[in-house]
């Protein structure tokens, strides 16, 4: 009701709001095991593997990866850049030392791609309105184009052009799905869950959650605490009561026990 006079009637409502916000339920993500992203990790190829890789080892999301530009990588400080993220904030996480490499050979053959594009005269990468108008020559610079840019040219909608664009996300949804059900694992798993994957096991690793919330760019430290809920799950916090019954498991074999109104009987059926 407050919604509908706000915002479509566009007059004040008259009646008393005693009315409360419902409350979001709290659900937990799916998180992998460290040997459960390895079994997922050991099916994919080579470029998806470095984008899994990084969303893993970075905390990325999967629009953050596909959108990386060249210069948003910096070997030298370890680091990787994040433009635009989520609610258009820029943040700068760690990147795994073990990834340095592989994305040093992974951006040869990218921009020996680059280069052929240049000389076949194809139109340099998308830029967001307000920096192409500021740098006008960006586009066809190597700095700015995509990390992991698309296998085919396309026409920009916008302007008409010729581009190499992104890696196309759906693609390494679809990629990264294939993936999760080869490994074997029964977890409903998807490229956002490496995301939680890097905050819980950075969490377990002893990081302070501060820096994690700083990984991960969120603006409140509660939401950071959602993974707070997944640490210490199982036998070694909270031992399960049904440690302490003095039983075997019924033979499987065995042919079930006879049913009765008899004192000491049991039951085969609930």
């Amino acid at each position: 009701m407050v919604f509908l006079y706000r915002y479509v009637l566009q007059q004040p409502l008259e009646m008393k709001n005693t009315g409360v916000r419902a409350k979001r339920p709290m659900n937990l993500p799916t998180v992998l095991t460290e040997n459960e992203v390895e079994q997922v990790l050991a099916q994919l190829a080579w470029e998806p593997w470095l984008m899994v890789a990084l969303m893993y080892g970075s905390g990325l999301r999967l629009m953050e990866c596909v959108r990386l530009r060249v210069k948003d990588l910096d070997f030298s400080y370890i680091a990787v850049t994040v433009r635009a993220g989520k609610g258009g904030k820029d943040r700068v996480v760690t990147l795994a030392e073990e990834l340095v490499e592989p994305l040093r050979r992974h951006l040869a053959a990218v921009q020996a791609q680059f280069e052929r594009d240049q000389a076949a005269g194809v139109a340099g990468v998308w830029m967001p309105p307000a920096l192409a108008r500021k740098y006008p020559f960006a586009a066809q610079q190597w700095k700015w184009q995509y990390v992991f840019p698309a296998r085919r040219l396309s026409i920009d909608p916008r302007s008409g052009l010729e581009r190499r664009h992104h890696f196309n996300e759906k693609t390494l949804q679809k990629i990264v799905a294939r993936a999760v059900k080869a490994s074997g694992i029964s977890k409903r798993a998807s490229c956002h869950t490496f995301r939680h994957c890097f905050a819980t096991h950075l969490l377990a690793s002893g990081a302070d959650i501060r820096t994690v919330q700083d990984q991960l760019g969120h603006s409140d430290v509660r939401t950071t605490q959602l993974y707070t809920h997944l640490l210490g799950r199982g036998g070694q916090a909270v031992p399960s009561p049904f440690g302490r019954l003095r039983l075997q498991p019924p033979n499987k074999e065995a042919a079930p026990p006879s049913t009765g109104s008899a004192a000491g009987s049991t039951l085969d059926e609930p």
